[in-house]
């Protein structure tokens, strides 16, 4: 456990305790941890939306359409799939959630793309990143934790494209192991933790197409000074399952040889605790600006029972920007 981890941890816990209201970041690797009270956002350059708080003004933004995607080619793709396959055959892992950067070219700048996207959960940080997530982390709320894993996306124009997702084997295996993991990490913090909702549909607009995407719910019981042990659960429970994988740990350690490059907060988490409740998402749908260059990363879920060509074609189709609906 390195200091920053240690320190974000210890003041995530003095600020619940305190019924203070602050916003968290945490990146993939847990390097860069960053926190702040609620009311300083707009002093470090930082916008965000969540379900139930916002501290910024909505405008009628543009609509994004004009995105030129450049993404990794497919033989490139295959090498590191090939590689994941490998280690799913070698049973180091049954789940290993394989992610690419790809390089867009649009003449938005991140902050107006993050005004123009709609999502439940956005984040624009410090000129280096926006995310418009639609994937929950964790809330709590009233002693209650729930999360909402999410599993399985397909192109809502396909014929019975409802009907496909969740009938496909490949697709049900991969949710299955997600919520089993969910539950186990949750067991970890809480008690009685159930599935409350099983394999949901969602419906994403985006500038590109429109998809359909599975979630499902799963709560536990907290003790009554959860508000105490904030950095405590959140550090037990990441990374979130539904972007590394299972098993975690030896997952992680072929996610870290397959994609190369360290995925920084792409896959992190950012949220808020107002004093009281907690709120949350898994920072997915991310473009960062490095070197005068935008970047996208996207990717999906790998089995044995993957085929390589749908998953490439899977995660170019989650490069995209989310649109109508409350900004």
């Amino acid at each position: 456990m390195n200091q920053k981890l240690d320190k974000f941890r210890e003041i995530l816990n003095e600020w619940g305790k305190e019924r203070k209201a602050f916003f968290f970041l945490i990146d993939f690797e847990k390097e860069a941890p960053f926190v702040c009270p609620l009311e300083e956002l707009q002093k470090h350059l930082i916008l965000l939306k969540m379900p139930n708080f916002r501290n910024y003004t909505p405008t009628k933004q543009g609509f994004i359409n004009d995105f030129q995607i450049f993404p990794v080619t497919y033989e490139e793709y295959k090498k590191s799939f090939d590689f994941v396959q490998q280690q799913i055959n070698y049973g180091n892992s049954y789940l290993v959630n394989l992610t690419f950067p790809a390089y867009i070219n649009t003449d938005y700048t991140l902050e107006q793309i993050f005004y123009a996207a709609s999502s439940p959960y956005k984040l624009f940080f410090k000129n280096k990143f926006v995310s418009f997530s639609p994937e929950s982390f964790i809330k709590i709320a009233d002693r209650k934790i729930y999360s909402f894993p999410m599993k399985g996306t397909i192109d809502a124009s396909i014929s019975d494209a409802r009907k496909i997702i969740l009938e496909d084997e490949k697709e049900k295996r991969e949710h299955y192991t997600i919520v089993d993991l969910i539950r186990n990490d949750l067991s970890m913090v809480a008690e009685k933790v159930q599935v409350s909702r099983f394999r949901y549909i969602q419906e994403i607009k985006t500038s590109r197409k429109h998809l359909y995407q599975v979630s499902s719910e799963i709560q536990g019981d907290l003790p009554e000074n959860w508000q105490e042990n904030i950095g405590n659960i959140l550090l037990t429970l990441l990374p979130a399952g539904s972007i590394s994988g299972a098993p975690k740990e030896k997952t992680i350690e072929i996610i870290q040889q397959a994609e190369k490059d360290k995925r920084g907060y792409y896959t992190g988490i950012f949220g808020i605790f107002d004093g009281k409740n907690l709120d949350s998402a898994v920072n997915i749908r991310f473009i960062e600006e490095r070197n005068n260059f935008k970047i996208y990363r996207s990717g999906g879920g790998i089995t044995s029972q993957s085929n390589p060509k749908s998953e490439y074609n899977e995660l170019i189709d989650k490069i995209y920007v989310p649109i109508d609906g409350n900004h």
